[in-house]
């Protein structure tokens, strides 16, 4: 009952938007239905067969999620693997800091030129883009992570013999991992936005952000708020279920807090 109170300001918010927009009849600035048939008609009125997906919807938003997904498991294998590096390695991490602060200091989407030069590919282009936007806050979490791993846990290991395969999967790993879980979580987040950043200035032929883009040439005001509105709800949706998978995974974490 709680989780469902919490969205009422949802309904108040549309039926607003709604009137400001009946009454405006400003073809920029729709109301919600007309931008919900605009999306029906765009992605969701296709057959039975494809679960009700059109062609477009086929066409571009299941190649926008392969390219964010494909990019934000890509950033998180490397992101967590040399932040286990780094994060054993003072003298390494010491090293590399001030290239990760320069790194992370600059906008991806001002790289997206330079990928289209260097890698002279469009896939190639939107993947490194995302990638090299998602790695930060996995490398930087995985780092903090590996660093605060309690001394108690590293030496009760060594009293058992642990080798350092085991010592890295039973002891650091899972000590680090809420710090990891929460890269992972707002890592995310900036691979939707960097997908569909990736797609408008990447020079590519179909996904959610080219749609966004022709119905902006198009002048299609409905079209342009449906890909907006499409971006929200997959946002919504993707960083739920990754709530519930990581409630799953760190419940031993939770009930240790819990139980000192």
């Amino acid at each position: 009952m709680r989780s469902i109170s919490r969205f009422w300001l949802v309904p108040v918010v549309l039926c607003v938007w709604e009137l400001i927009g009946y009454v405006t009849q400003d073809t920029d600035f729709p109301p919600p239905s007309t931008i919900v048939v605009r999306m029906y008609e765009l992605w969701f009125s296709g057959p039975v067969s494809r679960v009700f997906l059109t062609d477009d919807a086929i066409d571009n938003i299941l190649p926008s999620l392969g390219r964010m997904f494909s990019g934000w498991i890509l950033a998180a294998l490397i992101g967590i693997l040399l932040g286990v590096l780094l994060g054993r390695s003072r003298a390494a991490s010491d090293f590399v800091n001030p290239l990760l602060e320069f790194g992370r200091a600059v906008p991806p989407p001002l790289l997206v030129p330079v990928f289209v030069v260097v890698l002279q590919a469009v896939l190639a282009t939107q993947l490194a883009t995302i990638v090299f936007g998602v790695i930060w806050p996995v490398l930087l979490n995985t780092i903090d992570g590996v660093k605060a791993v309690d001394r108690t846990y590293l030496d009760t290991a060594t009293v058992f013999n642990l080798s350092k395969a085991q010592r890295l999967r039973v002891v650091i790993l899972p000590a680090a991992s809420p710090k990891i879980f929460a890269g992972l979580r707002l890592s995310l987040s900036l691979a939707l936005i960097l997908m569909v950043i990736s797609e408008l200035f990447g020079g590519g032929s179909d996904g959610i952000g080219y749609q966004l883009l022709v119905a902006q040439r198009s002048f299609d005001g409905a079209g342009v708020w449906a890909p907006i509105v499409l971006l929200g709800i997959l946002g919504y949706l993707v960083n739920s279920l990754f709530v519930l998978a990581e409630r799953r995974v760190l419940v031993w974490h939770r009930q240790a807090t819990r139980n000192p």
